[in-house]
C-alpha cells in the first residue's frame, strides 16, 4: 500500500523537509493490526497505515528503528476488495497467540455483513482481548459494538450514522460531534478521514508530540483539527455556490481586510443588491454577512495556529478592525476565544 514517494528522499520530489524528529532507543516494534472484509472503505484502511508508516519512515531517516510493524488481515486468504473497487493485499486473520500492540478497525459499506458475520466478531472479541488498544474508523465502530467492546463505553462513529449506532446498541454511549473518543484502552472516531486524526492521537501517546507534529506537517494536515465533525469549514461549505460565486468567494479571500459591504459585492457579483442577496442565500443557504464572518474566521484560525503574528495584527489583517469584534465571532462560531484557539492548535 506504499507507494515509491514514501520511501524516497522528500527533496528528490520539492517536498520540505522536515524537522528530524528525536533518535529513540531501540524497541521492538509495535504490532498493528488493521482489519478490512469485502467493501471496506479505502481510505479507512489507508489513512492510518499512511500515519503509521510516515513515523516509521521519520524514525528511521533520523536513525532509529521502525517504531511499528504493520499488518492488513482479513478472513479467507484470497485478500480484500475496498468499495472503491481497489483489491488490498491482505493476511488472513492472524492466530490468537502472536503478540498484538493495537487492533485497528476500517470502516465502510461491508460493514453490516462483517457485523453480522459470527466468526469474525468472535475472532475480533479475542483477538481485542489480546492487543494493548482497539481502535475503530468510521463506522467500524458497529463492528466493535457488535463484539460487545463498546458496552458502557462513549464512543463515535461518522456523524449520519451516530444515532443508528446509539438505537442498535443502546449500551454504548454514542456522542456525536467530536473527531476522535478514546475511553480507556478502546478508541473511535467519526467519519473516513478521521481514521487520520486517530491514528495521528495514537502516535502521539506512543512516540511524543514531537513525532506527531511531525508527520502531520509530511501529510500537511492538522495534528489537533479544530472542532468536531459536526463543523465544516466555512469554504467547504460555500463549495456547493462554487458554480454561480466560486469567482466571487476567491476575489472576497483576497480582499478579507477590505469593507465587504452588501453594495460592494453586488457590484462585484455584478447583480442589483436585492437579487445578490436573494440569490446568494439560496445557492449557499446563508447571508452574505454570515458567509464573509465564517470566512474571516477560517482566515484567522490558519494565521493562530500557524504565524506568530500577534491577534490584533491578525484580527486587522482578517477584516475585523478589532480583537474585541474577532474574539465575539470565534466565540459565536467556534465557542473558543482566539487566545484559546491558539494555545491548542499552533504548531
Amino acid at each position: 500500500m506504499r507507494s515509491a514517494v514514501d520511501n524516497a528522499n522528500p527533496a528528490e520530489y520539492g517536498l520540505a523537509e522536515m524537522p528530524r524528529p528525536p533518535r529513540f532507543s531501540p524497541k521492538p516494534a509495535r504490532v498493528i493490526e488493521v482489519l478490512a472484509y469485502p467493501a471496506v472503505q479505502l481510505l479507512d484502511v489507508t489513512g492510518p497505515v499512511q500515519v503509521f508508516a510516515s513515523a516509521n519512515d521519520l524514525v528511521v531517516n533520523a536513525g532509529g528503528a521502525p517504531p511499528y510493524r504493520l499488518k492488513l488481515v482479513t478472513q479467507g486468504d484470497q485478500g480484500v476488495m475496498s468499495s472503491a473497487g481497489v483489491a488490498l493485499a491482505a493476511a488472513p486473520l492472524s492466530q490468537r497467540m502472536e503478540a498484538l500492540d493495537t487492533l485497528l478497525v476500517a470502516g465502510g459499506q461491508g460493514v453490516e455483513a462483517a457485523a453480522a458475520n459470527p466468526a469474525l466478531v468472535d475472532w475480533l472479541r479475542q483477538r481485542a482481548a489480546q492487543a494493548r488498544r482497539v481502535a475503530s474508523v468510521c463506522t467500524g465502530a458497529f463492528l466493535l459494538a457488535a463484539a460487545g467492546l463498546l458496552d458502557g463505553r462513549r464512543a463515535v462513529t461518522h456523524w449520519k450514522d451516530c444515532a443508528r449506532l446509539a438505537q442498535r446498541f443502546p449500551a454504548v454511549r454514542v456522542e456525536p460531534d467530536p473527531i476522535f473518543v478514546r475511553d480507556g484502552p478502546v478508541w473511535t472516531s467519526a467519519g473516513v478521514t478521521a481514521g487520520i486524526d486517530l491514528a495521528l492521537a495514537l502516535v502521539e501517546e506512543d512516540l511524543g508530540r514531537s513525532m506527531a507534529l511531525a508527520v502531520a506537517r509530511y501529510m500537511v494536515v492538522f495534528l489537533k483539527r479544530p472542532g468536531g465533525q459536526a463543523q465544516f469549514s466555512a469554504t467547504l461549505a460555500l463549495q456547493a455556490a462554487d458554480d454561480k460565486f466560486g469567482a466571487l468567494h476567491d476575489w472576497i479571500n483576497r480582499h478579507l481586510d477590505d469593507e465587504l459591504s452588501l453594495p460592494v459585492l453586488a457590484g462585484q457579483a455584478g447583480m442589483s443588491e436585492r437579487s445578490f442577496s436573494r440569490r446568494y442565500a439560496a445557492a449557499t443557504g446563508q447571508t452574505p454577512a454570515r458567509a464573509i464572518e465564517r470566512l474571516r474566521v477560517e482566515a484567522a484560525r490558519r494565521l493562530l495556529s500557524e504565524s506568530h503574528q500577534p491577534v490584533k495584527r491578525i484580527a486587522q489583517r482578517c477584516g475585523f478592525g478589532s480583537e474585541e469584534t474577532m474574539r465575539r465571532s470565534f466565540l459565536r462560531l467556534l465557542a473558543v476565544s482566539p487566545q484559546d484557539y491558539r494555545s491548542r492548535f499552533r504548531f
